[in-house]
């Protein structure tokens, strides 16, 4: 059906009365492409910040402010740990909130000003925190540790009041199977058009003759743009207000339904096995260009043909996913990553041309899982309503992402004391060691990861039949209700 010209969300099938220009929940509807991309216009900013903390920190951390890896390591566990909390505590509350706004854009609103303050501030540490230190009890800290731990633990604590409810917020959209592709396909477009104006600012930073310099202009910039964009999209979004009270009426309601749900039992180990796998990828580019490769200059190009097929590849993905179905979809991309990354164990000095094409056909396939993945979720939380009565989006994405924060956590914790004890030192030649280190992390610990993941999906039961079946019994109990 056609799309509206407005910038407003405007639904294409005909609404039900209780909600004027709502979707029908009795449809396959088409959501307009105007709704669509309001939705995902704040995940620009958003995907440049994420990507530029996931590609630079770390190396900003220790080869700029000369920080130890396994105290930046202990740092992001640290904050996967809060997480922990954090996570189910926003989607919990997101799904009980009523207000006039809805139930989701107070949570973006609110999170606009701590996003943007707290990203300047992790960037921004003054010079002089190096030679302060804090007394903490028996121990002592230096202040600049302290200032990147609070810095890190804000930034993500900040991210789960935005991320948790927008994703939720995208799974009310519509109830058609596949125009969920739609919306998180063009999700992951939108956050990946960040990600790739990310690797403008990392370029920024390698060829920077002040890197802190750079990185507070950075931050300054990004933190503006995105609270505009959230401002924004929050004044000119709608959400169905049949959905508001919906929520359990205890977190610890909300988290056992996510738990006693087989289908999403299911996607939160695969998502675990698969993100302990994928943090690598990002952590880790910068050191294989420049110490394996021996190419740091060419850093920003590897991962810009990584990042180009993943947003690229996303229309493509959108049909073969009507055509072939999500999960089978789904799983030939989990081997592909597969594929892809384990080859990367064979670099050596100079083969950019190897990790070039690996780049590209992981980045392919990631495009896949960020049209198909988010989609497969959404279609969970269905199977929860048609089983509970209630609307927890927020729950389940609150349980996916604590699943995600903490595989990068663990990921990132490993990968620092791994650095640590192979001997690695910033700024020269490695040891074999040390490269070997590198190279295992980058590649092997990947390709297990995926293959692992790809074999536990292929029990996944939840297809486009069974949807259509849970659909229609919700369809009919709401008309005799």
């Amino acid at each position: 059906m056609a799309d509206h010209a407005s910038a407003a969300p405007v639904f294409a099938n005909a609404p039900p009365a209780s909600f004027p220009g709502a979707p029908s929940a009795e449809a396959d509807e088409r959501i307009s492409w105007s709704a669509i991309i309001t939705y995902n216009l704040p995940t620009l900013g958003v995907g440049f910040m994420f990507m530029l903390v996931g590609l630079q920190l770390m190396k900003y951390a220790t080869d700029v402010l000369l920080m130890s890896p396994g105290v930046m390591g202990t740092i992001f566990g640290i904050s996967r740990i809060w997480d922990a909390i954090s996570d189910p505590i926003a989607g919990y509350f997101s799904d009980r909130t009523k207000t006039r706004l809805g139930r989701r854009r107070p949570w973006l609103i609110a999170s606009a000003l701590p996003i943007g303050g707290i990203y300047l501030m992790l960037w921004s540490p003054p010079a002089s925190l190096s030679t302060w230190t804090i007394a903490l009890g028996p121990f002592s800290v230096s202040a600049l540790t302290l200032w990147m731990a609070v810095g890190v633990i804000g930034f993500y604590s900040a991210m789960t009041i935005f991320v948790v409810p927008h994703q939720a917020l995208g799974a009310e959209l519509t109830t058609g199977y596949h125009d969920r592709s739609r919306i998180f396909g063009a999700r992951h477009a939108v956050w990946g058009l960040g990600s790739l104006l990310a690797l403008v600012g990392m370029y920024l930073f390698v060829v920077s003759d002040n890197p802190r310099q750079t990185a507070m202009q950075q931050a300054l910039l990004a933190g503006l743009v995105t609270t505009g964009l959230l401002a924004y999209t929050v004044a000119r979004l709608r959400e169905r207000p049949e959905y508001q009270g919906r929520g359990a009426e205890t977190p610890f309601g909300a988290f056992r339904d996510v738990l006693r749900n087989e289908h999403a039992r299911l996607l939160l180990i695969v998502f675990l096995i698969e993100n302990l796998g994928s943090a690598t990828i990002g952590i880790l580019t910068l050191y294989i260009a420049q110490y394996i490769v021996g190419t740091p200059e060419l850093a920003p190009l590897y991962i810009l043909a990584y990042m180009i097929p993943s947003i690229a590849s996303v229309p493509m993905w959108m049909p073969l996913s009507r055509r072939f179905g999500k999960k089978p979809l789904w799983i030939f991309s989990m081997l592909l990553t597969a594929v892809s990354f384990g080859g990367m164990f064979f670099l050596q000095e100079g083969s950019w041309l190897l990790i070039t094409i690996l780049a590209i056909t992981a980045g392919t396939a990631a495009g896949c899982g960020g049209t198909v993945g988010p989609s497969v979720q959404a279609d969970v939380i269905d199977f929860d309503e048609y089983t509970t009565g209630e609307r927890k989006e927020g729950a389940y994405f609150a349980a996916w992402n604590f699943v995600f924060k903490c595989a990068f956590g663990i990921t990132l914790f490993l990968t620092g004391w791994v650095l640590e004890l192979s001997g690695f030192r910033p700024n020269v030649e490695q040891t074999e060691t040390a490269k070997l280190a590198l190279l295992s992390l980058y590649a092997l610990y990947p390709l297990t990861c995926y293959a692992i993941g790809a074999l536990i999906f292929a029990r996944f039961s939840l297809d486009e039949r069974e949807h259509t079946r849970i659909r229609a019994a919700l369809d009919a109990r709401r008309r005799s209700s």
